[in-house]
């Protein structure tokens, strides 16, 4: 039921944002994706860490409230945004790729960023790759396929080379960052098809700030002027500079569409010298901060060039907060990233998935406005897709919905959302019910899999989201057909490769919906059909 505060933002939408039309000017976009954010670490989400610039965005935009990514880490999250597939329909069906990995993306594959280069935008990602690419292996050398590569694999690749099928390759124009998480090899920036500076030494980071004994990262091929804490600043500068760069073409009708995968607040945790103690919590939330300021200058750029208000800016996270942020000591300043969530990244639970979802579009999108429709980061380019008036093709965007309607105060089309956990566990989601096909977390929090207390516990667990946000109430030894339908329901997506009209696709790897449930029990229907 909506509020009456809902009710009036949604008049607000009709009288002040009208709708896009054809004839309109092709807004500029940019995405921002923040790298292990909780869903409250953000403060108009409920956080106690300051964030006036994301905050900022949402009181001029639209804050969703129930926004989610496809999975709770890295790797198959991003599949999912530029794609508009779900994750686990790719080859990857656990876990994330490593550094020097070769790449996820089909092929073929539109993506965000092709679809807007095919419509005359001009093209950027700045920050964390985490997709693969292929690089030049040595000759009788491997490196791993679908998982992080070991230490004996490290120096296996010829860093002097070229990279082949990188972000170029799939609709980017302009590629500059790293290549996967900033604890993995390689330890240089990457320009286009080649590092900027080779890796020459063999080194590593601390994992947080000021914490001798908290661990580094993983040890490997390192550029000698490469610092990890150096990383924030090196993409907003990027970032400024590509919108510099555009600007003049974007006031003329040839806009540009900027993709800024963020490497923080994940691992290493570290803030910068001006930003340090600044939270008074603990180096996370610092870093935090220094994130959400590199937001505030690139959106200063566009302000600068006068471009704000023909832009569109989102604003989300890949997945829920990670536990080296010192969730005792968050906790300790009445902070809790996963907010009334249970869970963290990497689980099933909504505070592996649930994330922030801001998104800003002066004239269309109504100013303090919120939405409690449920979207998927699958859906930004269905959205996109919309607004440029561009049908997807059959075997584009499978499992992207548009959310303009929501945009528009209308109601939303989505209804159903299927997730996925660092061990590929699913979870099926329709209205305010969710099954998770799992008896435990699917992840790093407790119940963990395999272990003692999720062996005594139901294979299944069903949650009403509506009553039982914090999914405490099992109810699927009460609900069976609840359980029969949506299990059901979600055996129907993963053999129609698809959950949006269309002709059927298939998957590119093989699909284990109960990849999740006790061994023993694995062959047994979950549920009555």
């Amino acid at each position: 039921m909506l509020t009456r505060l809902a009710l009036l933002a949604v008049a607000l939408v009709v009288l002040v944002a009208p709708p896009f039309a054809c004839g309109d000017t092709k807004p500029n976009v940019i995405v921002f994706l923040a790298d292990d954010l909780g869903y409250a670490d953000v403060q108009c989400y409920g956080g106690k860490i300051a964030t006036p610039h994301i905050d900022r965005l949402a009181a001029q935009g639209m804050r969703f409230t129930d926004a989610h990514s496809t999975s709770s880490v890295c790797t198959p999250t991003r599949y999912g945004l530029l794609t508009g597939r779900y994750n686990w329909r790719s080859k990857l069906q656990r876990g994330v790729l490593g550094g020097i990995s070769p790449r996820l993306i089909e092929p073929g594959r539109m993506t965000v960023a092709s679809l807007l280069q095919a419509q005359g935008y001009r093209t950027a990602c700045v920050g964390k790759w985490h997709l693969g690419m292929d690089w030049a292996i040595k000759p009788g050398a491997e490196v791993s396929e679908l998982n992080i590569e070991p230490r004996a694999q490290v120096f296996n690749v010829d860093y002097g080379q070229p990279i082949a099928n990188g972000p170029n390759r799939v609709g980017f124009d302009y590629f500059f960052g790293i290549s996967a998480s900033l604890d993995m090899v390689p330890y240089t920036f990457i320009e286009n098809d080649r590092v900027t500076s080779l890796p020459t030494e063999d080194r590593d980071f601390l994992m947080m700030h000021g914490r001798e004994q908290g661990g580094k990262t993983r040890k490997g091929p390192t550029a000698p002027d490469f610092d990890a804490a150096d990383v924030l600043a090196a993409l907003t500068r990027k970032s400024c500079e590509f919108i510099d760069r555009c600007a003049d073409g974007a006031r003329a009708d040839k806009p540009f569409f900027l993709y800024v995968p963020f490497a923080s607040p994940h691992t290493p945790i570290l803030p910068t010298p001006p930003w340090q103690g600044k939270s008074g919590i603990n180096p996370y939330a610092d870093f935090v901060m220094e994130t959400d300021a590199a937001v505030g200058e690139i959106l200063a750029a566009l302000d600068r060039h006068q471009l704000s208000d023909r832009t569109l800016v989102i604003f989300t996270s890949d997945n829920g907060c990670s536990p080296q942020a010192k969730f005792e000591e968050l906790a300790a300043h009445e902070h809790f990233p996963s907010g009334p969530l249970r869970g963290h990244k990497a689980d099933l639970f909504e505070g592996g998935l649930r994330v922030p979802f801001v998104v800003r579009w002066p004239q269309h999108v109504a100013a303090g406005t919120e939405s409690e429709q449920i979207v998927c980061q699958t859906d930004i380019m269905a959205t996109l897709a919309e607004i440029l008036d561009q049908p997807l093709p059959d075997d584009a965007g499978e499992d992207s919905i548009s959310f303009l309607p929501a945009l528009q105060g209308a109601a939303g089309k989505r209804d159903h959302l299927v997730s996925h956990s660092i061990n590929g566990s699913f979870a099926i989601r329709r209205g305010a019910w969710k099954l998770l096909l799992c008896p435990d977390s699917g992840g790093w929090s407790e119940p963990r899999p395999g272990t003692k207390p999720a062996a005594d516990l139901p294979p299944l667990q069903l949650y009403h989201l509506a009553d039982d946000l914090g999914e405490q109430h099992n109810l699927q030894d009460r609900q069976p057909a609840r359980v029969g339908e949506l299990t059901e329901r979600l055996e129907r997506l993963v053999a129609d490769g698809r959950s949006t009209p269309g002709e059927r696709q298939p998957n590119n790897g093989p699909v284990d919906i109960r990849a999740g449930l006790p061994k023993a029990k694995a062959s047994a229907s979950p549920g009555p059909r």
